[in-house]
């Protein structure tokens, strides 16, 4: 691998080289090297073989067929990524889209981080993206003015060629391939980004490239993998979670029609790693499945049997009596304001762990051969994958090769690689390429759950209605976790509240404490992680202090917001704040909802939030009708998005926004885990149902403002705002305040 080097430092020059191949192509990548860093690197298709013996990088192709191939290198979950990150190198590159064919890249260091999560696949590689079609434009217009001996300044690029403008003559970018890739890499200052005025594919509304073979149902997911003597396996694990196993009925299950083998895997304690439980292998899914309804295991269940959610809400109460075990933040006097406050409210708000259920569980195919393991899996972060593989059967990394399927939803359970190293582990016993397959069932009660949490929350406003103390003290989970042979307590991702955690930069007099509960649960990200629930509760108990205080919840807000352009981070986690941006959705959704001009009769409300999260500024306003007996019905749903200069595709950032806003809305009416004995007690759909059409709100209108900010994601920003918009709302039509996720926990009937 060739030096890194910054993409800002002086030299940009060896950003990227020229290659030479057979068949005429240009081909352009770049390593990443480190946080931030990129370089050049010789690079070629996948077909083509390398007598160097590196595994080079190719994101452009440019065959002399006039065929431009992209590769996308991030994961696709249904986020769209496969074709917006594509269409950035394709508007900087003046191809037709026409033209361009997209493949999905595999696991390889030379693309650098290859992970779907965090809303960060869009900020992290945009600007090199656009440079690298850049690049590629630059060439080709130096190939044809080289070709024609004129000028580089006569030649323009556009739709697939490059044009002469005296003469109107023009060479097709296939047949301009191999004399481009004999030229020297152009210097950074005679690369020239295109003026977005002049963009004719970025905003403009493409469907997914992926689109016609997900309707047709062509195999495109993990699920679908399918190879030459495959044999099909299933997993059992402890209902009681990280239980051991005993015994088992092997020999009989070995004698069942179709099944190949059935053993033991020990595994170990990490509940997001390799975890014990008995593997059968059979010659068809419908034999392994049969065959498992007639295993019988002994487990041994440890002490996560005797937790249950009602001991932990007990625990609970008891501890939100206490002082919190660790502050977060302390600025100024937060018991002396409360005392003083004109008026002061105080509130429980609890929210229960919950399933990622996608739709299409989780699997991956392994196979050991000829001295490596191949595995093909639905992964969000396939590198760790392979490195839990290598950890866990110690097998080189080297040695291990990780094709990126398409994944049938993600929502973060796919971060994790649990699955993948439980099929790699059972290939290793089988001299057969092996997919596992997790039944709905497994997915359900074997998730890396959302985790619950109990806020205790007491604010108080001033004679003037302004807010002037905050305490909250979070109670949440953590699992016990050793490293370098030292336990500790880790809180779950999203279950860790911030110092910076709004309102706690905004408030004179705020007290911010969190109490972690051990549990046996495993816990992993979801959607927008910790956002999800901390808007919920911290925007749902502003509309309380709002309502306290007799002001407009939407003035309340403004004002709480402050005068500040910027309100910098603090401390380890601190991420500044753009309050103007933030007023600037936020009056934005107001305009265009009407808010304060409707006439709304008694069982209607409209609701109001914002959130900031993944560098994303989003507002909501929900309109909602309640029934008399208590049915909810959401009518519409308004969104402000603030997520920078540009919306590279809207067709895909639609999609983002309405898919969050009904997420959202699914999760806070319905979905909710029970724990009892250390085991989860639902099962399936039928009792732990998902959101349904009927109750998707009729009207989801999203609104964009483009400002001259960096580009940044939208898969998680649109998602917080919701469940807060919509319980404020509840609260306007009825006078219910929801304090319990989820919604069926509170009775809304009002007469």
């Amino acid at each position: 691998m060739t030096t890194t080097r910054h993409p800002a430092s002086p030299g940009r020059r060896d950003f990227l080289r020229k290659s030479v191949f057979g068949g005429g192509a240009l081909v352009l990548g770049y390593f990443a090297g480190g946080a931030g860093h990129a370089v050049a690197q010789i690079a070629k298709p996948a077909t083509l073989a390398d007598g160097a013996g590196f595994k080079p990088s190719a994101f452009i192709h440019i065959g002399s067929d006039g065929i431009v191939t992209l590769v996308s290198k991030q994961p696709e979950i249904g986020q769209g990524i496969k074709t917006s990150l594509p269409m950035v190198i394709a508007e900087e590159l003046e191809v037709s889209w026409k033209d361009v064919a997209i493949v999905q890249g595999d696991l390889d260091p030379a693309y650098g981080s290859q992970s779907a999560g965090g809303s960060r696949s869009t900020p992290t590689n945009y600007t090199e993206f656009q440079r690298l079609g850049a690049t590629a434009r630059t060439m080709l217009i130096a190939a044809a003015a080289s070709n024609w001996g004129v000028p580089v300044a006569e030649c323009h690029a556009a739709d697939s060629a490059v044009h002469h403008r005296p003469t109107g003559r023009k060479l097709g970018y296939g047949a301009l391939a191999a004399t481009a890739a004999t030229l020297p890499v152009p210097d950074a200052k005679d690369v020239v980004l295109k003026d977005p005025k002049d963009y004719k594919l970025l905003g403009k509304r493409i469907g997914g490239v992926d689109n016609p073979a997900v309707v047709t149902g062509k195999p495109l997911f993990g699920i679908d993998v399918k190879l030459p003597g495959m044999l099909y396996a299933v997993y059992e694990k402890s209902p009681a979670f990280g239980g051991k196993v005993v015994s088992a009925n092997l020999d009989a299950i070995k004698a069942l029609p179709g099944v190949r083998d059935a053993f033991v895997i020990e595994g170990g304690s990490d509940l997001r790693g390799l975890l014990p439980g008995v593997a059968i292998v059979a010659e068809s899914t419908w034999a392994a499945y049969s065959a498992r309804r007639q295993l019988k295991v002994s487990w041994d269940e440890g002490q996560v049997a005797t937790e249950s959610w009602s001991g932990y809400a007990a625990r609970a109460a008891e501890l939100a009596k206490l002082p919190g075990a660790a502050v977060l933040r302390k600025d100024g006097d937060p018991v002396g304001a409360l005392a003083a406050a004109a008026k002061t409210v105080e509130a429980a708000y609890s929210y229960p762990f919950i399933s990622h259920a996608s739709i299409e569980p989780q699997n991956a195919t392994a196979w050991f051969h000829d001295d490596i393991v191949e595995l093909w899996a639905p992964t969000q972060n396939p590198a760790t994958g392979q490195n839990l593989v290598s950890s866990t059967l110690g097998i080189p990394k080297e040695k291990i090769t990780l094709h990126i399927t398409r994944s049938g939803g993600g929502f973060g359970r796919r971060l994790s690689a649990d699955y993948i190293v439980e099929a790699a582990a059972i290939a290793q016993r089988v001299k057969a390429p092996v997919k596992l397959t997790w039944s709905r069932e497994d997915d359900l009660r074997h998730d890396h759950f959302r985790a619950g949490g109990f806020h205790f929350l007491r604010g108080g406003v001033d004679a003037k209605g302004k807010l002037v103390a905050w305490h909250n003290h979070f109670v949440t989970f953590a699992n016990s976790v050793v490293r370098d042979g030292k336990a500790s307590l880790q809180t779950g991702s999203g279950g860790s509240l911030g110092g910076d955690e709004f309102p706690g930069r905004w408030v004179e007099n705020c007290l911010l404490e969190q109490t972690p509960i051990e549990c046996g649960v495993p816990m992993g990200p979801w959607r927008a992680p910790g956002s999800n629930v901390f808007a919920w509760v911290f925007h749902s108990f502003i509309d309380e202090l709002a309502h306290a205080a007799g002001r407009d919840p939407l003035d309340f807000r403004l004002e709480l917001l402050g005068e500040r352009d910027v309100v910098p981070g603090t401390g380890e986690r601190g991420v500044p704040y753009n309050v103007s941006r933030m007023k600037g959705v936020l009056r934005e959704v107001a305009r265009r909802a009407d808010w304060g001009r409707k006439k709304l009769a008694r069982g209607q409300g409209q609701g109001i939030a914002f959130h900031f999260s993944h560098l994303g500024y989003v507002a909501q306003v929900a309109d909602v009708s309640v029934s008399k007996d208590g049915v909810l019905k959401v009518d519409r749903v308004v969104v402000a998005v603030d997520i920078g200069a540009r919306i590279v595709n809207p067709s895909g950032a639609d999609n983002q926004v309405q898919g969050s806003v009904i997420d959202a809305l699914g999760a806070l009416m319905y979905q909710e885990l029970d724990i009892e004995r250390g085991r989860i007690v639902q099962s399936n759909f039928h009792d732990y149902p998902m959101i349904r059409i009927g109750d998707a709100p009729p009207r989801i209108d999203v609104h964009y403002l483009e400002t001259d900010y960096p580009v940044t994601g939208l898969g998680e920003p649109a998602f917080p705002p919701l469940a807060p918009a919509v319980c404020n709302a509840i609260f306007a039509a009825t006078g219910h305040r929801v304090r319990q996720l989820p919604l069926s926990r509170t009775d809304l009937r009002w007469s």
